[in-house]
C-alpha cells in the first residue's frame, strides 16, 4: 500500500510537468481518477445547466463510481505513466 500511495504521489507530481496538455476527455479522466482515489464516490449533487464545466467534471467522478480507493490510484498512475 505504502509504494502504491508513493507511486501515486509520484504520479501526482508528474501529471503537471507532462510535455503535452492531453486534451480534455483525458484531463475528465485524469481528474475523475484523482477524486475517486483521493476522495472516494462523488456524494455532491450534480451541478446545473449552467455550469457545463462543473458537471463535466461531476460526470468523469461520477464514472468511477464503486472503484475502490486502490484501484483508482492504479488506474491513475498507469494513466500518468501513458501520457508522460
Amino acid at each position: 500500500m505504502a509504494a502504491l500511495q508513493a507511486d501515486f504521489d509520484a504520479a501526482v507530481a508528474n501529471s503537471k510537468k507532462l510535455a503535452q496538455r492531453p486534451d480534455n476527455t483525458t484531463l475528465l479522466k485524469i481528474y475523475g481518477l484523482y477524486k475517486q482515489a483521493t476522495t472516494g464516490d462523488v456524494t455532491e449533487k450534480k451541478p446545473g445547466f449552467g455550469d457545463m464545466i462543473g458537471r463535466a467534471k461531476w460526470d468523469a467522478w461520477n464514472g468511477f463510481k464503486g472503484t475502490s480507493g486502490e484501484d483508482a490510484k492504479r488506474q491513475y498512475v498507469e494513466l500518468i505513466k501513458s501520457l508522460s
